[in-house]
């Protein structure tokens, strides 16, 4: 049997509570570090669920060191350290030099869905 929209928001709403900042990874899986300004994880809020899906409520601006491909984003439970819940790949981006990233909000989310 598989669960009602109600409950699956209602799962991805406390979902969004253990996930408070956002960081990025590499192409290896390796989240990012060191540069000037230095790379830091970003906190987040979320919107309230919608069909299972949870989004930030704002974009995240990330810095993004010299010589660094971003790959990916990963959730995590604190600013350093904490747990990685997993995230999602990005269209790869390399930088030469340091840089900004920008993940948008609207193109970033979590899904969870009715299983068979």
């Amino acid at each position: 049997m598989s669960m009602n929209a109600t409950y699956r928001n209602a799962i991805a709403d406390h979902g969004g509570s253990l996930i408070t900042h956002i960081g990025l990874v590499d192409e290896t899986g390796t989240e990012l570090s060191g540069g000037d300004p230095a790379y830091a994880r970003q906190a987040v809020s979320w919107t309230s669920a919608s069909d299972g899906t949870i989004r930030p409520d704002a974009d995240l601006t990330f810095n993004v060191p010299a010589s660094t491909t971003v790959g990916g984003w990963r959730g995590y439970s604190a600013s350093t350290g904490g747990t990685d819940y997993g995230g999602a790949d990005l269209t790869q981006e390399t930088y030469e030099g340091q840089g900004e990233y920008k993940l948008l909000a609207a193109s970033t989310g979590i899904l969870h869905q009715a299983g068979a």
